[in-house]
């Protein structure tokens, strides 16, 4: 997880602090509070999200409640510059959606690039890292603590307010953690809604020099608001039980009726899959009929292997993320102690960085001192884990934290041996969590770019590759089957998750 790091002092050590000197500029602060308040903003409003959503679709009598858990996590799937674009072809000023107000004389739609325009597509495509772990989290929450609260005399929105709410603040914390550092690591949207932010610098930088010293520079302060950002989520975790106490076991709870709140819901969850996920299809769509008919044509071949290779890589990196992540979140909730809360901060790191500066570190890695990995599909998988690894901890350390460590000491008070509570205890317990945590890194996974261009294996191309290829290029109906091809993909495997989250 440290390469990265290591890579860019080395990087920067070779310009001194001339260098530093360099990048200690107005200009420099000016795009810190852009990213620092960027972030904030997006956080805030994916939580606004991502919650009610979650328990609307995990403890109510929401009608098509499981279709919705799918809808609402699948604009996870569409890459960030895929999405902008469309959000700008869509609600742009001379845009789809102002093309069919035209005959109502609405000439021109107002504009969103910009804060306003990067804060509102970063919220759509961001949320769902917060609904997948808060789900995970309301899928172990023992409802007699709610019964209990509500036999005191309680009503329904104060059990959610001052019981529901504070026992999900794990899950909570993970996910804004996730979205935070996504913020903060994302190029495509900042750059093509024109608003500049760290990492947009950090990429002109690399572009406009072969002196990367600069960027380096640019990228530590990075690594420095990343730190900053993990210290301040470590200061919110207190030393509370999300676990029940008492004896029994938890059982799932009874769906909560909606009554004449039904409508409303639906209309939010409806809200909310049409801006993230409808008007974005809509868009694409657009581009693959505009395609056809000019003539373009479909190389299914072609697109059947790069889908192939994005399951294999996507599938590889899930699996051993969720298993690099196990002893790590066990050991942070089971030992908590320095050495092991520095192990799980550390894991971070790589999240908040942009994808080229942890591909850049790992081609320097493989050129230098591992040449048999270099362009091999098992360092791009390594890539894959130091970037999306977070993902996998944070929805099982909240977990974990919900599982009382009661059931693993009567397991050996029962002559259990620690494998065997592992396996029959742990584990079991733990399986919603690794399943969350396998779909947001199998998602995110299958849509990275930057990682996948520098270190992929000759002829290794994956859907994200063909949508940029085509995307940059400007051919952007070459682009749509390969990005709804992906949106399929990730669909069918989201939805194979969740219904295993389900049944769990």
């Amino acid at each position: 997880m440290l390469l990265p790091v290591v890579y860019l002092l080395v990087r920067a050590a070779e310009s001194g602090f001339g260098g530093l000197a360099t990048v200690l500029q107005p200009r420099t602060m000016r795009v810190l509070w852009n990213s620092v308040l960027l972030t904030a903003v997006v956080t805030l409003a994916a939580a606004v999200v991502a919650i009610p959503l979650a328990w609307l679709t995990v403890r109510t009598d929401l009608p098509a409640r499981r279709l919705w858990s799918v809808l609402t996590a699948l604009p996870l799937t569409i890459p960030s510059y895929v999405g902008a674009f469309a959000l700008i072809a869509f609600f742009g000023p001379r845009g789809m959606l102002q093309e069919w107000l035209a005959p109502f004389g609405v000439q021109r739609l107002p504009e969103i690039y910009g804060f306003v325009g990067a804060a509102y597509a970063l919220t759509l495509f961001t949320y769902p890292y917060l609904l997948l772990t808060v789900r995970a989290g309301l899928q172990r929450l023992d409802p007699a603590l709610e019964e209990a609260a509500r036999s005191l005399g309680e009503s329904r929105r104060r059990v959610f307010w001052r019981v529901t709410l504070p026992s999900l603040r794990p899950a909570i914390a993970a996910g804004a953690l996730l979205v935070a550092l996504y913020v903060l690591s994302d190029f495509g949207a900042v750059s093509l809604l024109r608003f500049t932010s760290f990492t947009r610098a950090i990429y002109l930088s690399y572009q406009s020099s072969f002196d990367r010293s600069l960027a380096a520079w640019l990228s530590l302060f990075l690594v420095a608001l990343t730190i900053l950002i993990l210290v301040a989520e470590q200061h919110t975790q207190t030393q509370a039980r999300y676990y029940r106490q008492g004896t029994g076991v938890s059982r799932r709870p009874q769906p909560i009726r909606l009554g004449r709140w039904r409508w409303p819901a639906l209309a939010f969850c409806a809200t909310v899959v049409g801006l993230a996920l409808v008007a974005p299809v809509s868009v694409v769509l657009v581009w693959l009929v505009r395609g056809v008919r000019a003539g373009n044509t479909l190389h299914l071949a072609t697109l059947e292997r790069a889908a192939l290779n994005t399951a294999l890589a996507a599938g590889l990196a899930a699996l051993t993320a969720v298993l690099a992540a196990l002893p790590i979140a066990y050991l942070a909730v089971r030992y908590p102690g320095r050495l092991t809360g520095l192990a799980e901060r550390v894991a971070y790191v790589g999240h908040g960085l942009p994808g080229i500066v942890v591909a850049l570190s790992l081609v320097f890695f493989g050129a230098n001192y591992a040449r048999p990995l270099y362009q091999t599909l098992p360092m791009l998988v390594f890539a894959y884990v130091v970037l999306f690894l977070p993902q996998a901890v944070g929805v099982l350390r909240s977990n974990l934290m919900q599982n009382s460590p009661r059931l693993e000491e009567a397991a050996r008070s029962l002559g259990l041996k620690p494998v065997g509570v592992w396996w029959r205890v742990t584990l079991p317990l733990l399986r919603p969590g690794m399943l969350a945590g396998a779909a947001l890194v199998f998602l995110t996974t299958a849509k990275e770019l930057p990682a996948t261009l520098l270190l992929a294996p000759t002829g290794f191309d994956t859907l994200a590759t063909r949508i940029w290829s085509a995307a940059a290029e400007g051919f952007f109906a070459r682009a749509a089957a390969p990005a709804l091809i992906l949106l399929v993909v990730s669909g069918l495997s989201l939805f194979l998750l969740l219904s295993q989250e389900e049944s769990a």
